[in-house]
This record gives C-alpha cells, structure tokens and sequence, in this order.
C-alpha cells in the first residue's frame, strides 16, 4: 500500500534546508573556482612555452632571410656570368663574320 502512494512534493523550505542548499552551493563553487585557478596556472605555463616558441622562429626567419639573401646573390653572379658570356659570344661572331667578308 506504501508503493501507491504519491510523493508529495515540498512546498516550503525551513531556513535550515535553505542554508544547507546555500553551503552545499558554496563548496561546489569553491570547488570551481580552484580547478579555474590550477587551469589558470596551466595556461601560464603554456604562454611562457609560446613565447620559447616564438623566439625560436624568430631566429629561423632571421637564418632564413640570412640563407635566401645568398642565394638571391648567387643567381645575380650567374646571371652576370651568362650575360658577359652572351655578349661575347656575340661580339666574336660578329668579329668572325666582318673579318671574313672584307
């Protein structure tokens, strides 16, 4: 006959009850807000690993920019190369070819 019955729903809450609900909530946001604070901490550590990073990239980009300015200098001496070597080719066979029709 017990299993039948309804549960009757409480209406009024005693002050008792409401300071329990009340401490019950203020451990549980104590509990909250040390797991944000050791979060905090991580992300510490995180930005103080990011900003190693970003030194080391620092001094890639500089390596790099070191590293293309060489070979940026190497074609231009290429380029030189070819272009004297053209030139003077072009003047011997334009030698070659006056000298044989006079």
């Amino acid at each position: 006959m017990v299993a039948y019955m309804a549960v009757m729903a409480r209406e009024a809450w005693t002050d008792e009850r409401l300071d329990d609900l009340k401490e019950n909530v203020n451990q549980r946001f104590d509990a909250v807000d040390r797991r944000f604070d050791e979060v905090d901490k991580r992300f510490d550590k995180v930005d103080a690993r990011f900003d190693k990073v970003d030194k080391r990239f620092e001094k890639v980009e500089t390596e790099m920019k070191a590293g293309f300015a060489e070979v940026n200098a190497r074609f231009d001496a290429m380029q030189r190369t070819l272009l004297i070597g053209f030139c003077s080719m072009s003047a011997s066979i334009i030698g070659a070819l006056i000298a044989t029709q006079l």
